[in-house]
């Protein structure tokens, strides 16, 4: 699924800023205010709070009879 790649994107930038202190989309892109970079903050930005949906949503529970 395409949101759980965006989200996995967006965790391991922060792991690196948090570890290292280093943005690897902006090193990637030229520059956190690179219009490039701006986008795909906000693509992951999007995916991340479309995927608290996916919190409140039931899944079908297998029931034994």
């Amino acid at each position: 699924n395409l949101t759980y790649a965006l989200i996995i994107i967006g965790a391991i930038n922060w792991l690196s800023v948090g570890l290292f202190r280093f943005v690897i989309v902006a090193a990637l892109f030229g520059g956190a205010t690179n219009l490039v970079s701006r986008i795909i903050y906000s693509v992951v930005g999007i995916a991340g709070i479309y995927s608290i949906s996916l919190l409140f949503r039931h899944s079908p529970v297998n029931v034994r009879e």
